[in-house]
């Protein structure tokens, strides 16, 4: 415990994120967090090559953005450039949302790219296996991952759900005194169900018929993410899917969901700054992702009372108990998904899947995220 005379001391806190755009999870999970620790007596630093979003005055940004000839330069610069900064300036606690070796804390937000890769193995040609393999790209993550894993700087790891723990226990040979589990956060009194009047408005505006069963997808990088199994298992069943995001192949899926026959039930909504009405118009979420460490947009959906429809690989199975909060099975089986799809109900009809989704996330508040995020740094520096 630390008393409250350890508590009056001002800590000099830098978050390191390479990228910040408002759409992404990792950046939603740190403005949440910033947002929650904004009145601890924290001095926050943003180490970053580039902030898109509109940072709170109080919070200063140091701008890392050396020059780039590729992905592998890209991350190699950005790696010397934090690190220079954070020597420089002499913080407290350097927490990094990248994979940056004599970080004080990582924050496992993309979980172990060894994992993403034996993943997405299971989905691509033994060519594309071939060329994973001799990426300079890949080959660079992994030995930083590993670099920084082993790293004697390294106090604390900050996993968003216990999947990632155990992947990086089992990968990287981490002792488990150096994990802590601290789930994301969500505003549950922005993200609530949809009023009759709400549903009806955003389902007008998608031309989705009043009584349909609709389920929603969000995500951009439509192959990690399930969009593909996705499709499938609505293609079996009268069920309507809203697709939130963006991908570069998205013909490739239109033209899936036109070969399935169930296109004219399809939606692509492209991204959305806004997902709330999205939601509003769904009964439900389906995010068959093949690895995801726990998305932002899982807490989301179950806030706005949407059971959820996910695989064993993502971290917020862990909130779902089969025909509670939803259903979870493994990414690539579309027999499941298709059985669990029809097992959605409409809202309007029951909602007692979708209320007990609503009820399991409530513990994840700011304020929770804010108390064990300072406790955390407290201990360290204890």
């Amino acid at each position: 415990m630390t008393n409250s005379a350890d508590q009056a001391k001002s800590i000099r806190l830098a978050i390191v994120r390479q990228k910040y755009r408002p759409d992404g999870g990792a950046e939603r999970f740190i403005s949440r967090a910033l947002e929650a620790l904004d009145d601890q007596n924290i001095d926050l630093n943003i180490i970053t090559r580039q902030w898109e979003g509109k940072p709170n005055p109080k919070w200063k940004i140091h701008l890392c953005n050396p020059a780039k000839y590729g992905r592998v330069s890209r991350e190699k610069g950005f790696a010397a450039a934090a690190q220079q900064c954070w020597k420089q300036e002499h913080f407290d606690i350097v927490q990094s949302h990248e994979r940056i070796p004599g970080c004080d804390i990582f924050r496992a937000g993309d979980g172990a790219h060894r994992v993403w890769l034996e993943q997405r193995a299971r989905v691509i040609s033994p060519f594309q296996r071939l060329l994973t393999q001799i990426s300079p790209y890949h080959r660079y993550v992994l030995q930083a991952e590993e670099a920084m894993f082993h790293s004697p700087e390294l106090k604390k790891i900050i996993c968003n759900s216990e999947m990632v723990k155990r992947d990086i226990m089992r990968c990287y040979g981490v002792d488990e005194s150096r994990f802590a589990v601290i789930y994301n956060a969500i505003d549950s009194q922005k993200f609530t169900p949809a009023t009759d009047e709400q549903r009806h408005a955003s389902r007008e505006t998608l031309s989705i018929p009043a009584g349909a069963v609709a389920l929603i997808y969000v995500g951009s990088g439509f192959e990690r993410k399930g969009l593909k199994p996705a499709i499938e298992a609505i293609a079996s069943s009268d069920r309507y899917l809203i697709v939130v995001g963006q991908d570069k192949d998205q013909k490739k899926y239109e033209s899936l969901a036109k070969q399935a026959g169930c296109l004219e039930r399809v939606r692509f909504a492209g991204v959305q700054n806004n997902v709330l009405p999205f939601y509003h118009a769904a009964d439900g979420m389906i995010l068959p992702t093949l690895y995801d460490p726990f998305p932002n947009v899982i807490l989301e959906a179950m806030a706005c009372g949407l059971p959820v429809i996910t695989s064993q690989t993502c971290g917020g199975a862990e909130f779902i108990r089969e025909g509670r909060e939803g259903f979870v099975c493994d990414a690539l089986d579309v027999a499941k998904l298709s059985e669990f799809v029809k097992k959605i109900p409409s809202r309007l009809e029951n909602a007692e899947m979708g209320n007990a989704a609503r009820e399991r996330i409530l513990p994840c508040s700011p304020k929770n995220l804010s108390q064990q995020l300072v406790a955390l740094y407290y201990s360290l520096l204890a």
